[in-house]
């Protein structure tokens, strides 16, 4: 099982887990009680319940890079293209826009 925070404007918004089973995004409860919470995405909107697919979630997956710059990071770390989740959990710490990806140690959720 792999877990990440999921930070919007560098606050915590969520969670994002891969297991055996698929994906699933849930937004701390926090963030749902903040006043003018926005969503991550909006194909992901506020919601309690948690969001489950057997894929990586589209949003999360267009933070990969791709191109020359997927490249160089399947190089240096030595990731599979089709590791997703490693590849966001590699990659995606410091992107471009308002939201970012931090691991997490499974036990620290």
């Amino acid at each position: 099982m792999r877990r990440a925070e999921v930070h919007l404007h560098g606050q915590l918004a969520g969670y994002l887990t891969q297991d055996e089973q698929g994906y699933t995004f849930a937004y701390a409860p926090a963030h749902l009680l903040t006043v003018g919470a926005e969503p991550v995405s909006l194909t992901l909107p506020l919601r309690p319940s948690p969001y489950v697919e057997r894929v990586l979630f589209p949003f999360f997956d267009g933070l990969i890079p791709e191109g020359w710059l997927l490249e160089v990071a399947e190089r240096n770390w030595k990731l599979n293209t089709r590791d997703r989740m490693g590849l966001l959990l590699a990659c995606c710490r410091d992107c471009i826009g308002a939201v970012s990806i931090h691991p997490l140690e499974t036990d620290e959720l």
